[in-house]
């Protein structure tokens, strides 16, 4: 277990006192509290959950802290230290957001080198997969494995993103019905009801909450989406030559990336393993995510 040196809340964003500098503050998802890092200038928030070898998690499209499942997290924090975070200028984190893919994988790296972290598993969620995927083409040496969920391969890709999610996601707040539209897939009885429950469990927490993502910095994702997209780095070229060992988790219809854009690098991503949950969206570690995590545990094992 890596241990992460910790700042004081900003005044006002929570009730629980951080432990000390260089102690491992273990709590569960729920309870886990915001802490702080002085990164070059900027402070990036972050919450740690669970012990173990170290695990990043890079966010979605308008995520923030409290919007992953803490199902999802405390499963994984079984056997791993999970570090979740806002980007720079997004949620609680302060400085100049990015708008670049290289100005969000610039916090990914600062913070390991901050925690003095040599390698770890980098994972990311939808946005946060392809900045996941840059920062494993530019750092390898760095990752021991990569998790890559709901997210697609950089570069140009066949299918392109369904109509249906730029009309949802640009609705400054989310309902449950908006929800599973996004994550889950509305058509199927048993996703709606997973949906409710993890939409349930996100709202559990009551205190220490993050901020949620303005509508004037949306824009900077897609700039930096419309980079990866462009591919002028040739990223996808070297995560298909890397010897990271890569688990993909896709639902069977995902409307932001579709689970199809992956097949196509069958048989020229050695490393990778595909894993498709049926009749599951954009969303698969919150519509299964004690499952989810087991398939990450044992691919992290085994692999």
């Amino acid at each position: 277990m890596e241990n992460i040196p910790t700042q004081a809340p900003k005044e006002g964003t929570g009730t629980r006192m951080p432990a000390k500098k260089g102690k491992h503050l273990n709590y569960p998802a729920l309870d886990a509290p915001t802490q702080f890092a002085e990164l070059k200038g900027r402070t990036i928030a972050f919450r740690t959950i669970g012990s173990g070898k170290n695990l990043f998690l890079c966010n979605r499209f308008r995520g923030n802290l409290d919007t992953w499942d803490p199902a999802f997290l405390d499963a994984l924090a079984q056997k791993y230290q999970v570090i979740i975070f806002d980007y720079t200028g997004f949620g609680l984190s302060t400085g100049p957001a990015p708008t670049t893919i290289d100005g969000f994988v610039a916090d990914l790296r600062d913070l390991m080198e901050a925690f003095c972290i040599k390698k770890c598993v980098v994972g990311g969620w939808s946005f946060g997969g392809l900045v996941a995927q840059k920062y494993i083409a530019d750092s390898p040496k760095s990752v021991s494995h990569g998790i890559l969920i709901g997210t697609g391969p950089m570069g140009r890709n066949d299918l392109p993103v369904e109509p249906i999610f730029y009309e949802v996601s640009q609705k400054l707040n989310y309902k449950l019905e908006d929800e599973m539209v996004l994550f889950f897939e509305p058509e199927w009885e048993a996703s709606r009801k997973a949906a409710e429950k993890s939409h349930k469990r996100i709202a559990e927490r009551q205190k220490d909450l993050d901020v949620i993502i303005p509508e004037r910095l949306w824009g900077h994702y897609t700039m930096a989406f419309i980079e990866c997209i462009e591919d002028t780095e040739n990223t996808r070229a070297k995560i298909n030559q890397t010897k990271v060992p890569i688990l993909v988790m896709m639902g069977d219809h995902d409307i932001s990336f579709p689970v199809q854009n992956w097949y196509a690098l069958a048989r020229e991503l050695e490393t990778a393993q595909l894993i498709v949950f049926p009749m599951a969206g954009h969303g698969p570690q919150h519509e299964f995510p004690k499952l989810s995590a087991r398939y990450i545990r044992n691919f992290i094992k085994y692999s």
